[in-house]
């Protein structure tokens, strides 16, 4: 809209003189569209180009021409290494149910996608510290990459391994376990359960902090990998230690005729430790109605082994004991018993079958010594033990 001033002449008498004022808010609107019509004209431009190019290059070489600038913080690793890769720490918040759960996922096909050197998983089962630890660091140095160990001990006990040693963080996840209980079958399966997440580990031993090794390395691994069976002993007494500590509520998944007795300490395959660890059916039977006076690790394991996959046991352990002397507890071997004629009685009574064969190699380890028979030990092992 535009306005009319009159200016008044100065003095001489001229006509007035007539000026114009332009609004400045009709101005603004003409700005805004013409801004308008420039943003319309590029839109109908860049159209035109997209339309075009699509047209000559097609869709997918024009949108794979912008690429993302964003990079991950981290590389991540091979799939398939994440599967054969063993824990780089063996402590961890799992529970047992979910340990035993994440054990027992296993691969059904049988070839190794990947060069798999089996390994023998050494399961420490001790209240505390390794009194022969020396012997067994002997015993596995040179060997690195065909051995394993692990260590379940009172939750309680802080191990102080130098880092050179190979029982250096080689501790797991422990909970309290009892002589005759089933909280000792637990720790074993927690062992296992523990050894099998590594894909390397084969066999698997159980061991305790008064065991040492009757041969030298290679001897052991080789007569562990050439065997046709696992070494769990599994037979029946018809005595009232065997058959008489069986309770007639553990049928129909036991029966009195598939009741079986073993000692503890048991060599087994990778097949026959997923076994043990995803158990359902037989742990609560033995669980519940095999309590002392029934000692329950010397019947579930031989028991469940024996009634699943009896043509795989030996039906022997691979651990020497002394019971000569009688009592609820094998022989203990102090320094004055560590000579060289001790040895000579256990490597010559031994007569058994290996592979369905006669043989004089029976025992491959052997228990109780006292912490007093390391030194003895140490001194005899190169020419006794065989290294």
């Amino acid at each position: 809209m535009q306005t009319r001033v009159v200016v008044p002449l100065e003095e001489g008498g001229k006509d007035p003189i007539v000026t114009s004022r332009t609004n400045p808010s009709r101005a603004l609107p003409l700005r805004l569209i013409q801004l308008f019509g420039m943003f319309l004209s590029l839109c109908i431009a860049f159209w035109f180009i997209s339309v075009y190019a699509i047209r000559h290059f097609g869709v997918q070489s024009v949108m794979t021409s912008v690429k993302s600038t964003f990079q991950p913080c981290f590389d991540q690793e091979n799939d398939l290494d994440l599967w054969i890769k063993p824990p780089s720490n063996l402590m961890h918040t799992m529970s047992d149910n979910e340990l035993f759960w994440r054990a027992t996922l296993v691969p059904r096909r049988k070839k190794y996608p990947f060069r798999r050197v089996p390994k023998i998983a050494y399961m420490f089962l001790t209240k505390g510290p390794l009194p022969l630890g020396p012997i067994w660091e002997k015993f596995f140095k040179g060997h690195e990459g065909l051995f394993s160990i692990y260590m379940h001990s009172l939750p309680t006990f802080e191990p102080k391994f130098p880092q050179n040693s190979v029982f250096y963080n080689r501790q797991i996840p422990s909970q309290i376990s009892e002589w005759g209980r089933m909280s000792m079958c637990d720790a074993e399966k927690r062992l296992l359960a523990n050894a099998l997440l590594d894909i390397s580990n084969e066999w698997f031993i159980l061991l305790s902090e008064s065991c040492i090794p009757l041969y030298n390395f290679s001897v052991i691994y080789h007569y562990i990998l050439k065997s046709r069976h696992s070494f769990t002993g599994a037979f029946d007494d018809p005595g009232p230690f065997g058959r008489g500590r069986y309770n007639e509520n553990m049928a129909p998944e036991v029966n009195l005729t598939q009741w079986r007795k073993g000692p503890q300490w048991f060599e087994v395959n990778r097949k026959l430790a997923v076994n043990i660890v995803e158990d359902t059916t037989y742990y609560p039977k033995f669980e519940q109605f095999c309590r002392p006076a029934c000692y329950v690790d010397e019947h579930y394991f031989p028991t469940m082994l024996s009634i699943q996959a009896p043509h795989l046991l030996a039906n022997r352990s691979l651990t020497w004991v002394d019971w000569s002397r009688g009592g609820a507890h094998p022989a203990t071997f102090g320094r004055a018993d560590i000579t060289e004629e001790f040895f000579k009685r256990i490597y010559g009574g031994q007569q058994c079958t290996y592979n369905n064969q006669p043989s004089s190699v029976c025992f491959l380890f052997a228990r109780k010594f006292a912490p007093s028979a390391l030194e003895p030990l140490m001194n005899l092992s190169s020419k006794v033990l065989g290294f």
